[in-house]
């Protein structure tokens, strides 16, 4: 992909990702040295010293390399003359590149494959590596990262260090932030932002790592401490064809290039393919499988509903952890105890994580748009759930245990995204839905009718074989099927608007619709008279 595809746009009006999060302190490295690095003569100008590389000519600073990458659409090296004018002092691209730049002012080193190189190049420019003091977490898996993410950077505060978070919904570094446009950025600006999280005094890092980041090198050259893997459940097929080929991808996180050690939930038969097949040591962990074999395994739950859940973990020797998680759903259950074995992977003693646990507040978090908590009568909850898996998680979940009330679902389909999913869903909303309203999520450049349909194909055909009873309805535009949610609650029911979560933009035919469901819902329930909930988003 080209910079125009990855790159994240302005944020704030602080430019792309690049620029916000590059270190206080910019690094000098001999461009021969760079060179040699790639197995190139080293006959570039030794006078030239590299402080920064991106692949993006619109966040390029002074004494920046520019990595002119092809694209599915256009090759970097188009870009070549405005990176120069921005500062560029040297471009990195491969034969083609080279031939479309022509005559530049600045070296050009010629590789290959550039992009297989950036990630290392970026570590190597910005002084990354095992020993540099930052530890590293990663969180892989279809559902969860985000969560899990946020309980292990809980759980660090707690143990007096301060985290970054590399996320789906936001960057972090230390109290500074910017939104996040990939679930994990470009592998120039991962590298960036590390050594500016350490030049500010951090001590760890968790990121989410995608399949998508996995397989378009944006993770290359970092190497962490623990990696943790949630599931894997159908997404992406768009992209990688086959479950076989997804799992494949995110398998390449549990490989000794990338990682020490790891943790693997084995409840269902890709985790424990996945731990089977790791190259690295891993602990595993049952949440809901007695039959799983595993080294530490979930036990003695208690729910408390909306409230979350209390529960043991019980591992070798005798060890056992009891926990606190606020957040309602086996899954979050699932995510809490990932993420408190990650931290035990990284060094910390049974002893001290176990005084920790047992403050009420461990695992205390609020995460944007997951099972997110905005009224209480009715019960109104905006979450992420946008493949069949997780939106069945969310259902049974968001359901009262008493089975008082009824549960409204809100949710659409991503355009553009894995289609065969679409109807799956709509079988999904009606299998454990009471009201199923078939909206629009984001169509991107796709006909919004026909991503409809399709889902309601699969919710007509359950409901005719299966549920005759579940009222299904289409509703468009998104916010006028929110409202109508709201109009059918009582205030004994539960609202479920799924699928977007923390996000604030619709996209359209390429055209960004601000809507934010959190928004939209509040306005609906004051509307009608309900009590909502204090901001915390």
């Amino acid at each position: 992909m080209s910079e125009q595809e990855t790159s994240a746009p302005a944020a704030s009006g602080n430019g792309p990702v690049s620029r916000a999060f590059r270190p206080p302190v910019s690094p000098a490295i001999p461009l021969p040295e760079l060179a040699r690095h790639l197995g190139l003569p080293d006959d570039a100008p030794s006078a030239v010293t590299v402080s920064g590389i991106s692949n993006d000519s619109r966040a390029i600073l002074p004494g920046d390399l520019y990595a002119a990458l092809p694209g599915a659409h256009r090759h970097g090296a188009a870009y070549g003359a405005q990176a120069v004018s921005s500062g560029a002092v040297a471009i990195l691209t491969d034969d083609e590149g080279a031939r479309l730049l022509g005559e530049q002012d600045v070296p050009v080193l010629i590789h290959p494959e550039p992009r297989s190189v950036l990630g290392a190049l970026a570590a190597l420019i910005y002084g990354n590596g095992p020993e540099d003091g930052l530890l590293r977490f990663g969180v892989t898996g279809t559902n969860g990262k985000t969560t899990t993410s946020y309980f292990v950077n809980a759980l660090l505060r707690g143990l007096g260090v301060t985290p970054g978070l590399i996320g789906t919904i936001e960057i972090l570094a230390g109290g500074e932030a910017i939104p996040s446009v990939l679930t994990t950025p470009e592998s120039s600006d991962v590298h960036a932002l590390m050594a500016g999280m350490r030049q500010r005094g951090l001590g760890a890092v968790t990121m989410e790592v995608s399949s998508h980041a996995l397989q378009f090198h944006r993770v290359d050259g970092v190497r962490f401490d623990v990696v943790g893997f949630t599931n894997l459940t159908q997404d992406h097929l768009d992209l990688h064809g086959s479950m076989e080929e997804y799992f494949a991808a995110k398998a390449l996180l549990f490989t000794p290039e990338r990682a020490d050690r790891g943790v693997v939930i084995v409840d269902e038969e890709w985790g424990r393919r996945f731990a089977a097949a790791s190259r690295v040591p891993v602990l595993r962990l049952a949440v809901d499988n007695p039959s799983a074999e595993a080294e530490w395994r979930v036990s003695d739950v208690v729910s408390h509903g909306a409230l979350g859940s209390e529960f043991t973990l019980s591992g070798p020797q005798g060890a056992s952890l009891r926990a606190r998680v606020p957040l309602p759903g086996g899954f979050n259950i699932a995510n809490a105890a990932l993420a408190v074995l990650m931290v035990l992977q990284s060094g910390v003693s049974l002893e001290r994580l176990s005084g920790l646990l047992a403050g009420e507040s461990a695992l205390d978090v609020q995460v944007p748009g997951r099972m997110q908590l905005l009224a209480t009568e009715p019960r109104a909850i905006v979450d992420f759930a946008h493949n069949p898996d997780a939106l069945e998680r969310a259902l049974r979940a968001v359901r009262a245990p008493d089975g008082d009330g009824r549960v409204i679902l809100v949710f659409g389909a991503t355009g553009e995204r894995d289609a065969v999913k679409r109807p799956i869903m709509g079988a999904t909303a009606i299998r454990n839905a009471d009201v199923v309203i078939v909206t629009d999520d984001d169509p991107h450049d796709e006909e919004p009718e026909g991503i409809r349909a399709a889902v309601l194909a699969g919710a007509e055909e359950a409901r005719s074989s299966e549920f005759p009873g579940v009222l299904l309805e289409e509703v468009f535009p998104r916010d006028l099927a929110i409202q109508r949610a709201v109009e059918l609650a009582g205030e004994q029911d539960t609202i479920l608007v799924a699928g977007r979560g923390h996000e604030v933009w619709q996209e359209v035919k390429g055209v960004n619709i601000a809507l934010d469901d959190r928004v939209e819902l509040r306005a609906a329930l004051t509307a009608r008279g309900f009590r909502v909930l204090a901001t915390n988003d």
